[in-house]
C-alpha cells in the first residue's frame, strides 16, 4: 500500500468537508438519502471528500471514533 503525504492543500480541502452540511448530516445520522448520497456518489467525485479521506484516514460518511 503506497504511503501518501498529506499536503497543506489536502488539509484545507478536508476542512471544507468537515464543515459541509451534507457531509456533517451523513456523519451524524448514518442513514437516509443524504448518507447514501455521500457514501455512494459524493465520495467518488468530490475533491473535498477525497481530501478528508487522505487527512483523516476514513471516508467522509463514516462516524468519528470516540476518544479513548
Amino acid at each position: 500500500m503506497p504511503t501518501t503525504t498529506v499536503t497543506p492543500l489536502d488539509r484545507a480541502l478536508a476542512k471544507v468537508c468537515e464543515c459541509c452540511p451534507v457531509c456533517l448530516h451523513a456523519r451524524h445520522y448514518q442513514q437516509g438519502v443524504v448518507f447514501n448520497f455521500v457514501k455512494n456518489i459524493e465520495g467518488d467525485i468530490c475533491p473535498f471528500c477525497k481530501a478528508y479521506e487522505r487527512v483523516h484516514g476514513r471516508k467522509a460518511h463514516e462516524k468519528r471514533q470516540p476518544a479513548r
